[in-house]
């Protein structure tokens, strides 16, 4: 990780999609014990998951970690330590990239 560069890095992931009067969610869990950092980007490969009412659905993809360089990890613990973040973004949307 350099001061301005970034690095990616591909890996295994199940999605877990929940979509239950008892929960309403989507988790991604990465199977080599991959860890997300602040600032980090999550981007997972393939068709979007789509769970009918009552249904859970468990997937096995591959998703891309955009690691944060330095100075941008720094800057998202700051802002986030003196609370100058009050609104995060999730985008879950269908981007195909070729």
């Amino acid at each position: 990780m350099g001061l301005l560069t970034k690095e990616k890095e591909q890996v295994p992931c199940t999605v877990e999609v929940s979509h239950r009067f008892e929960s309403l969610h989507a988790h991604v869990r990465f199977n080599n014990g991959a860890v997300v950092h602040p600032g980090d980007e999550v981007l997972v490969h393939g068709t979007p998951v789509m769970a009918a009412y009552g249904e859970v659905v468990i997937e096995d993809r591959t998703a891309t970690i955009t690691r944060a360089s330095w100075l941008e990890r720094q800057w998202t613990r700051l802002t986030g330590d003196l609370e100058f973040m009050e609104l995060c973004e999730f985008s879950f949307s269908e981007e195909v990239t070729l």
